[in-house]
């Protein structure tokens, strides 16, 4: 599940007749790959410090390139990924990329076995912040139907008059019916980030401020210390 800082939320629009309030910054990251990244960096601290402390011989020197390796890969794959959005466009942090799209370079935002955004040459950019979730898609669609069915056997009871238990019933049923139609279908959640960027790029896409060049830049500072490690494991397994 992924769901936007709820320090960042959009401001509110203004009435009719004046300026519109800018879009601020707003931040998706997925919270189980945060949870579960700490976990995994806490483990490899603690293993990697203990054989620094205790190991003899090669030992500590092994941890030592093994934490170098593996601390920056697993920050990589977990706590940094995110995406950025702003009136002027995306910025996407994923593992060993930095990409910032204006709007008026995004050609579309896709949505199937992952979330990616495509830059008017064609280019696909995946957004590692927002994973597609198959259970929380399935889970929704259950919800969906049990909804449906509660309205379908709503209306079946008003029809027929119902009894006075029968009419509780279909009471709630009528209360389900209801939500559905205010709120619409479900939706996992990063499916809804992702309607709230395409809403924001239908907006945005024709304005001024948003034409510009797309940049890529390599995560270096994530790629150095990872190289270095493997190198240093290497040189070790290989010296025996």
């Amino acid at each position: 599940m992924t769901t936007p800082d709820p320090s960042r939320e959009p401001e509110p629009t203004k009435p009719a007749g004046t300026a519109t309030t800018p879009y601020k910054d707003r931040v998706y990251r997925s919270p189980a790959g945060v949870v579960g990244g700490v976990l995994v960096l806490a483990i490899v601290a603690w293993l990697g410090i203990d054989a620094v402390v205790v190991g003899e011989g090669r030992t500590p020197w092994l941890a030592l390139a093994t934490m170098l390796f593996l601390v920056p890969v697993v920050f990589a794959y977990t706590l940094r990924p995110a995406v950025f959005v702003n009136d002027d466009g995306l910025r996407i942090r994923n593992p060993l990329r930095l990409i910032v799209l204006p709007w008026g370079q995004v050609a579309s935002l896709r949505s199937g076995f992952s979330n990616e955004v495509v830059d008017d040459s064609g280019t696909k950019y995946q957004l590692w912040a927002l994973p597609v979730s198959v259970r929380a898609r399935s889970k929704a669609a259950r919800q969906d139907a049990r909804a449906a069915r509660a309205a379908a056997r709503a209306d079946a009871r008003a029809e027929q008059g119902g009894s006075l238990r029968g009419g509780a019933v279909g009471a709630a049923d009528l209360g389900a019916g209801a939500a559905l139609a205010a709120d619409g279908p479900r939706r996992a959640e990063t499916d809804r980030a992702m309607d709230e960027l395409r809403e924001l790029h239908e907006r945005r896409q024709g304005e001024p401020g948003t034409q510009g060049e797309v940049t890529v830049r390599w995560a270096y500072e994530i790629i150095a210390p990872a190289v270095a490690g493997a190198v240093l494991l290497g040189v070790l397994w290989g010296l025996g």
